[in-house]
């Protein structure tokens, strides 16, 4: 669905931006009080969002994009539901370790160069000497000091640099997920969730944001997403699909419908369905032998009329031609025309090229999925968990995740630091109870 012209965002945004400026200019020359006037432009303003808040929808489409499970359910394409008859331990750990130290890898990684341009990208390895698309950390990253997070230095995501797993917040959901589901059980609520954000997320971004301030207003869990909240089908949901795919292995259903109670207090039609998307195919990567089937399995969780489903079928369809990073990211931006680069869609379409490029090359997945840049830290993540689960940790180069030295920091509250062999027991440990239902 065609976008408003981007170009009349920007003019709003320049014509807000000289009224900022003429206004101190004038009061620096000694205009006399101009509240008025800004008064009269805020009010403007207000009455403009309102109109666009009240704009109608397409009732048809809103039926082909539930946010209630079970009319989600009953919109979906026929699936597998559950992919193993018992659990294997040892399968199930090799498999894990490999999905969640890769997707630790694609994240560290992306995170230093996320949102760059991929000539910015491209300019800056050639500056520093590294090949590109990336074959390993970035051996010096801009601006080494800055700190990601109030935790993490920039330096602390290089090669030389990294000594344990610095702080980002796709990690940081993975562990969060981690967290409910022992506080509250396997079977938790949307309610649980809202409860467990506010024992341990300090802050947020985005719908993430906006959820948590509306919780904290003591407005419900389960109407959290609804209120001042334009984000709900961005990319966040779908950073949080890892933990479910390592609770629920092999059981896509189940992954899917713990991450729509997860995506729930966020995230609405697309942004929940991006999140039961990833987790599905995750959940899938921990038996198939490639990401093309397990992303076919994923979709079969979510209606087969939502946007979301047509993006990766196109995506799926036109990716057997593309070849590289640039010819992806080329691809996503004609196709995806005044989409926000943080969106769930078009972000999910470059992912799903990365994995058809790289195949089973944990490597060239990660490579060229942080060299098609937009949300780059995220969806190297979710790759790299699709691409892990399928080669095991016997797949993954040790390169990647050598100098993680068994330990994940973080910036939940009371929560400063993880070890990785302890994050594999405590996973193990909840998926052996999902398999109890």
């Amino acid at each position: 669905m065609p976008y408003v012209d981007i170009s009349k965002f920007e003019n709003i945004k320049a014509l807000s931006d000289s009224i900022c400026e003429y206004s101190r200019l004038k009061c620096e020359y000694g205009s006399e009080d101009l509240s008025e006037i800004v008064s009269e432009v805020e009010e403007t303003l207000k009455t403009a969002l309102s109109r666009v808040k009240e704009a109608a929808i397409d009732k048809e489409l809103a039926i082909k994009e539930p946010n209630d499970l079970e009319k989600i359910h009953r919109l979906r394409a026929e699936g597998p539901r559950k992919l193993w008859d018992s659990f294997d331990k040892d399968t199930y750990r090799e498999k894990l370790e490999g999905a969640f130290l890769s997707r630790i890898a694609g994240c560290t990684l992306g995170a230093p160069v996320e949102f760059w341009t991929v000539e910015s990208m491209e300019n800056w390895a050639e500056y520093i000497g590294d090949a590109f698309p990336p074959i390993d950390y970035w051996s010096d990253i801009k601006n080494p000091s800055d700190l990601r997070y109030e935790k993490s230095k920039c330096y602390d995501y290089t090669r030389k640099g990294l000594n344990g797993v610095p702080v980002d917040d796709d990690i940081v959901y993975t562990l969060l997920g981690l967290l409910i589901a022992e506080d509250s059980g396997v079977n938790f609520t949307t309610e649980d969730v809202g409860k467990s954000w506010i024992k341990y997320l300090p802050y947020a971004c985005t719908a993430e944001d906006i959820a948590l301030k509306n919780l904290k207003k003591g407005i419900p869990a389960l109407e959290a997403a609804d209120v001042d909240n334009p984000y709900c089908q961005w990319i966040g949901a779908d950073i949080r699909s890892d933990t479910w795919a390592y609770m629920a292995p092999a059981y896509p259903e189940k992954a899917a419908e713990m991450a729509y109670k997860d995506a729930y207090l966020s995230h609405r039609r697309n942004g929940i369905y991006g999140e039961m998307f990833f987790s599905a195919t995750q959940s899938a990567a921990f038996v198939v032998d490639n990401a093309v089937d397990a992303l076919k399995i994923g979709l079969t969780e979510i209606p087969q009329q939502c946007a979301l489903y047509k993006d990766i079928e196109w995506a799926l369809n036109v990716g057997t031609d593309i070849k590289n990073y640039k010819e992806a990211r080329l691809a996503v931006e004609k196709h995806f025309i005044g989409m926000s680069g943080v969106h769930t869609n078009n972000n999910a379409c470059l992912t799903v090229f990365g994995l058809m490029i790289g195949g089973n090359d944990v490597t060239k997945v990660l490579s060229e999925i942080v060299a098609m840049g937009m949300d780059n830290d995220c969806t190297a993540a979710t790759a790299g968990s699709i691409v892990g689960a399928i080669v095991g940790i016997k797949g993954v180069p040790e390169h990647w995740y050598k100098n993680f030295n068994n330990t994940v920091l973080s910036y939940l509250i009371g929560k400063d630091e993880f070890k990785i062999d302890d994050l594999i027991n405590r996973f193990m440990k909840q998926a052996v109870e999902v398999f109890k239902l």
